[in-house]
């Protein structure tokens, strides 16, 4: 056999030029494919993993949206037991203004009537009603002047110290910690000094009483 013969393709032998033939380039083909696949499956699965984070993300805002909503419907309900009350004690409290003015001036001179010591009796039972009901009376006389439950209709000189309650005008009531009305009251300035020709005390004590006078018609009309 010579060389040539030796080097010739023998017959039927498939052709396979520097790994060029058919099977290299299907190959190839699937490879390619393998890597789109990969990518595609990565990228679906970041698009799932940002899907979840955003409805885990909504569903923790929901949580939080309901809890909040359960103490609230809980603290509302609390206040309605509590405060149901409110608007009539504010409407009764008119009428046990002028009971108790009434009884005052009544009493003048008459002390040992008995008429007047049942109604005292009466209204002493009201407060303790009131007062099992959460209603207080605000305490006003000899007091430091508390801005969140007296109103100062007027400040006068006294020997008190300054900011001193020296009178009542109308009794304030809170109803548990919700103040239903301040107390109208006088808040001493403190001792001073008197000069010529400034207004005495009596003057000042007058004129709160027709200021107070002037308050009730308005309030009556």
């Amino acid at each position: 056999m010579t060389d040539e013969d030796a080097t010739r393709p023998k017959p039927g032998a498939p052709n396979a030029p520097n790994g060029s033939d058919g099977s290299g380039r299907a190959e190839q083909t699937d490879g390619a494919a393998v890597r789109d696949g990969a990518a595609e499956a990565a990228l679906e699965a970041l698009q799932l993993r940002a899907e979840l984070a955003e409805l885990k993300d909504r569903w923790m805002r929901t949580q939080a949206d309901l809890e909040n909503y359960k103490r609230r419907a809980v603290r509302e309900k609390q206040d309605a037991l509590r405060f149901g009350s409110e608007n009539l004690l504010k409407d009764l409290l008119p009428v046990i203004d002028n009971l108790h003015r009434a009884l005052a001036h009544a009493k003048q001179g008459r002390e040992d009537d008995p008429i007047l010591t049942g109604v005292d009796l009466v209204l002493r039972g009201f407060d303790e009603v009131l007062e099992r009901h959460g209603v207080k009376v605000v305490p006003a006389r000899g007091t430091p002047f508390d801005p969140n439950r007296h109103e100062a209709i007027s400040h006068i000189e006294s020997d008190a110290p300054a900011n001193t309650v020296i009178d009542e005008h109308q009794r304030g009531y809170v109803l548990h910690d919700r103040l239903l009305r301040p107390a109208l009251v006088t808040v001493g300035k403190g001792p001073t000094s008197s000069s010529d020709g400034a207004p005495s005390r009596s003057d000042d004590v007058a004129k709160d009483r027709r200021m107070l006078n002037e308050r009730h018609t308005k309030e009556s009309r």
